[in-house]
């Protein structure tokens, strides 16, 4: 499931050019909201595998206590890379995956998100569409 030194681009057809703040809706938080929090907060500080496991265990109230064994369960199924999220989907995210495969939210503005395309090392690859080309 993880990605060691790749740059999740948005996909094509996202409807915004600059990253956007995911809000919650309704008052809950949303799986775009829950990713978001993770990562900002913690920078290349979580894989993909760890992003996905949390993201799913707070959306689903699961108590910390059990997470050890409900990660297995969650992760014996497989599941889909960052790259279907709604981050780079919807709101215009790029997330760099590090030689560890730790991973971070990467501004389009910052001279951090130069560098990595730039970087001839750094696998480039575009978020899933939205839609059908």
């Amino acid at each position: 499931m993880n990605y060691f030194d790749t740059l999740i681009e948005v996909a094509d057809d996202c409807p915004t050019k600059k990253a956007q703040v995911p809000l919650a809706r309704g008052g809950k938080k949303t799986k775009a909201v829950v990713e978001y929090e993770i990562l900002i907060n913690q920078p290349y500080s979580h894989t993909e595998e760890d992003v996905a496991f949390e993201t799913y265990a707070v959306l689903h109230d699961i108590p910390k206590d059990i997470w050890p064994k409900e990660r297995k369960k969650f992760l014996s199924k497989g599941h889909p890379h960052l790259r279907v999220s709604p981050l780079t989907k919807r709101y215009g995210g790029r997330i760099h995956n590090n030689v560890a495969g730790k991973i971070a939210l990467i501004a389009v503005e910052s001279s951090r998100y130069k560098q990595l395309l730039e970087d001839p090392h750094t696998t480039k690859v575009k978020a899933f569409r939205s839609t059908r080309a």
